[in-house]
């Protein structure tokens, strides 16, 4: 198949199998304290959300997984180290996981305000957020729309728009089938956990349609917006362009001399070396050192 989608999609599952993707494939860890799986009703949702870790006088982070993937399909092998030392919220998206579907499009708005409803629900009020891929797109919605929930964002193979990725991404993706992802562990997780295992083909046919109708683009002048300190993270061999990752990074406060009085910007940017979009969240001798170090770093009052 000529098509790049219809490559990319097509080749996740041997991809995903050899880089260790799923979660049983996912080095032995120490087991993270974890709340069993709970339900949230919001906006006619039976939304799926698990919590792992013990409060602590740091904000819970929030984990957003990608588009046709699951909390142990993306985040398996990152949420024992991070749940212990804070708490980590992972939740799952309509017709993701084990949250089945409704009768609506997938669109980033709608999962953004399902997620904010569910963290108010269960008493969150400020949080971290780690969105990857879909969920990367999430995050900076909610960011950008409830400013007072973020504190901190990593942006993990996100981008502010198609445009920032590479030409040719998503041609030929109405040309997906279910078929194509069969011994993938996106398939194999969502067979153990969905509710109605037998609509796997229901969750190919919305995220089509998501990718075919995709979000508006954030302008220049709305990322500029974002006071929220961001760790902009992608592959070196990703489907978002690193000349975008750097603009975000520049749009984000970063991109400055930092041996200055006025020392490091709020933002930080990192490329993964021999990295794809599939493996970037399955990269946690990589991802681990990060992510801790940049929720645990002080905020720099700026102007």
């Amino acid at each position: 198949m000529k098509r790049i989608a219809l490559a990319l999609t097509a080749g996740i599952a041997a991809t995903a199998l050899l880089t260790g993707c799923g979660a049983a494939d996912a080095p032995a860890q120490p087991a993270a304290t974890a709340t069993p799986g709970a339900y949230a009703d919001v906006n006619g949702l039976h939304m799926y959300y698990e919590r792992y870790g013990t409060p602590t006088d740091q904000p819970p982070l929030v984990l957003l997984h990608g588009a046709l993937s699951g909390i142990s399909t993306d985040f398996g092998q990152l949420i024992p180290e991070l749940a212990k030392t804070r708490e980590v919220i992972a939740v799952e998206q309509q017709a993701h996981g084990r949250t089945a579907d409704i009768d609506r499009p997938l669109r980033t708005s709608q999962m953004a305000e399902d997620t904010v409803a569910l963290l108010r629900q269960i008493g969150v009020q400020r949080a971290d957020v780690l969105g990857y891929s879909m969920g990367a797109g999430v995050a900076l919605e909610i960011t950008l729309k409830h400013p007072d929930l973020v504190r901190k964002q990593v942006l993990l193979s996100g981008g502010l728009g198609v445009d920032g990725m590479h030409p040719g991404v998503l041609d030929g993706i109405a040309e997906l089938r279910p078929e194509h992802l069969h011994g993938s562990p996106f398939h194999a997780d969502y067979l153990k956990n969905a509710p109605r295992p037998e609509d796997f083909p229901q969750l190919v046919s919305r995220v089509i349609e998501y990718d075919m109708n995709p979000a508006p683009s954030v302008s220049p002048d709305a990322a500029r917006t974002v006071k929220a300190p961001t760790l902009t993270v992608i592959g070196d061999s990703d489907i978002v362009r690193p000349e975008h990752a750097v603009e975000m990074f520049r749009l984000f406060g970063g991109g400055v001399m930092g041996d200055t009085p006025e020392g490091l910007p709020n933002a930080q940017l990192a490329i993964l070396p021999g990295t794809s979009h599939v493996t970037a969240p399955h990269r946690p001798e990589l991802l681990l050192p990060m992510i801790p170090a940049f929720l645990d770093a002080p905020v720099k009052e700026t102007r």
